[in-house]
């Protein structure tokens, strides 16, 4: 059985490393950005779901602006790429969903400054 201390101190028994914060899948996915629009996709409000299992594989369910959008493969596609350079992810599932479908309520008050929409 390995043991992984963490500079907290605490012991990750039996594990091969720590498992990935919610907040470090968060910060790797906000480098993220639509093309079209300069905000992240976090901001934006397209992502729905991020789940860490505990065998360190991330799931994530997002969506686009619009079903015809034109980064529907590659946008997903990056969103995998950044969730697996996180240290102690050990495999990344993305589905694109549509429900429920994407508005613009769904986006921060940050994303909304930006893009000058109150």
């Amino acid at each position: 059985m390995n043991e992984v201390w963490t500079p907290d101190g605490e012991a990750a028994i039996g594990k091969a490393s720590v498992l990935p914060s919610e907040d470090a899948l968060i910060e790797a996915i906000a480098t993220v950005y639509d093309p079209e629009i300069p905000v992240n996709i976090y901001e934006l409000g397209l992502i729905y779901v991020v789940e860490i299992n505990d065998d360190g594989a991330v799931k994530v369910e997002m969506t686009l602006t619009a079903p015809g959008c034109p980064s529907a493969q590659e946008l997903p596609e990056q969103v995998g790429n950044a969730i697996r350079s996180v240290g102690g992810v050990t495999s990344c599932q993305v589905d694109t969903v549509w429900d429920p479908p994407w508005d613009p309520s769904r986006m921060t008050e940050e994303a909304r400054l930006q893009l000058n929409m109150f």
